[in-house]
This record gives structure tokens, C-alpha cells and sequence, in this order.
């Protein structure tokens, strides 16, 4: 069952903190358990500060607690506080994963002109992509960055989303792709043509949050015919 502390305390040296928590991150980089956390700053008194730390189990938490990291940066937490910090630990009992956001932002930003971005922020390291036009999955985040790029070259274009629907630790997205074909395709060469193509895919997440796996349905054969590569074919 995931886990959650909620940590509060008060303090005037927020900046103080946050370099002392991104020290303890680093510290305890590979063994840390902890799997998301967010710290908000009240509106009402900027001295009273929310922690919020995510855990897949219990378990996990305690292990955290007792890196010897975790003791030393505790103190020095305390010291910069003006008063002890509080701890509640919560079991979650409901879990709505926002995963209709990650899902936009991911083929946003496939779509986004100019380089790349490395896109581990929203990919496992071990993502497994499975796309019909290939014979073979796709295994890993530089492989998949790689058949991205493919399409990239080969196409300026644009998703426009048109329903996602999520369950547990999957979603899905109805899409429609409209493109300019600008570079190499298959062994197409650039026509210039417009070309759209409908289509959906399926994304399993991580327990990271991250996507870890996703099937691409699209309507391959209307693309290769708006390229004219079933002309050549018929003649």
C-alpha cells in the first residue's frame, strides 16, 4: 500500500532548507526510497511550510529513515525550524494518478519544433515501445528517442488529442496527427504533401510515474497511400 508523510513545520530560512533537502537528496542519490515529493509554502504564513513525501510501502519509508544521511539531515532540519516540525503518516486509501497531464505533455512535446529534449522526465529508462511499422519492440529510452527522431525527420506535424481515459496504471489517448512531409520515410522521399493520420495509444506508468511502456495503433496503410506509395505499387 503506498505510503505518504506529510511533514509541517515553521521556519524563515526556506532557502536555508531547500539547500540543506537538495544535499540530502544527493547524499543519498540510488538508495533514496522515496518516489515523489512536493513542499508548499502556505499562502496565508509564508513561515508554515507543508512536505508532502510519497512512498511505495511503509517498508520503503522506514528504510529511508534509517539512511545514517537521513539522521544527520533531520538535526539540521530542526535547527533551522523556529518550532519542532510535525509528522503524519498516512496508508492512501485513494490514489487518483493524474496521468491525462503526462500523457499531453508527452506528445506535445514529440510535436515541438527544435531539438529533442531528452524526455526522461517523462520516460522510464527501460521504456518498451511497441509500433506496428517496426517488426521488433522498441527497448529502452535512447532507442525509443531514436525512432522519435525518425519520425521527426521525416515528417513537421502536430497531435491534436482527442480523448484520454485512465485506469489505474494505464491510460489512453485517441489522437489525430497532421503533417507536412518534408524528409526520407521508409524510402519515400519527400513529397511536400499534407498527410493526416488518426490513431490511439496505450501507455503503462512506472511506479516512478513515468511512462514505461506504450502501443501505437495508426492507420499506416491511409498514410502510405496519402504518400503515393500504393500508386507505385498499382502500376
Amino acid at each position: 500500500m503506498t505510503f505518504v508523510q506529510l511533514i509541517e513545520c515553521k521556519t524563515s530560512r526556506l532557502d536555508e532548507m531547500s539547500r540543506l533537502m537538495d544535499d540530502w537528496v544527493e547524499q543519498t542519490r540510488g538508495r533514496r526510497t522515496a518516489t515523489h515529493a512536493v513542499v508548499g509554502k502556505d499562502r496565508s504564513d509564508a513561515s508554515h511550510i507543508v512536505e508532502v513525501v510519497e512512498f511505495p510501502t511503509y517498508e520503503d519509508a522506514m528504510r529511508n529513515s534509517n539512511l545514517p544521511e537521513t539522521g544527520r539531515i533531520f538535526r539540521e532540519l530542526v535547527a533551522l525550524c523556529d518550532e519542532m516540525p510535525t509528522f503524519t503518516d498516512l496508508d492512501v486509501v485513494r490514489d487518483e494518478q493524474l496521468y491525462e497531464g503526462t500523457v499531453r505533455r508527452f506528445l506535445d512535446t514529440l510535436a515541438t519544433a527544435g531539438e529533442l529534449p531528452p524526455l526522461n522526465d517523462l520516460l522510464d529508462e527501460d521504456i518498451h515501445s511497441h509500433d506496428p511499422i517496426n517488426p521488433q519492440n522498441t527497448i529502452g529510452l535512447d532507442n525509443a528517442l531514436s525512432e522519435y527522431r525518425m519520425w521527426r525527420d521525416a515528417f513537421d506535424f502536430t497531435f491534436t488529442v482527442e480523448d484520454v481515459l485512465a485506469q489505474g496504471d494505464r491510460a489512453c489517448a485517441r489522437w489525430t496527427w497532421n503533417a507536412t512531409h518534408k524528409g526520407d520515410f521508409l524510402g519515400i522521399a519527400p513529397t511536400g504533401r499534407k498527410v493526416a493520420m488518426t490513431g490511439m495509444t496505450l501507455f503503462r506508468f512506472g511506479d516512478n510515474g513515468k511512462i514505461a511502456e506504450t502501443w501505437w495503433q495508426h492507420d499506416q496503410l491511409g498514410l502510405m497511400q496519402q504518400l503515393g506509395a500504393l500508386d507505385q505499387l498499382e502500376q
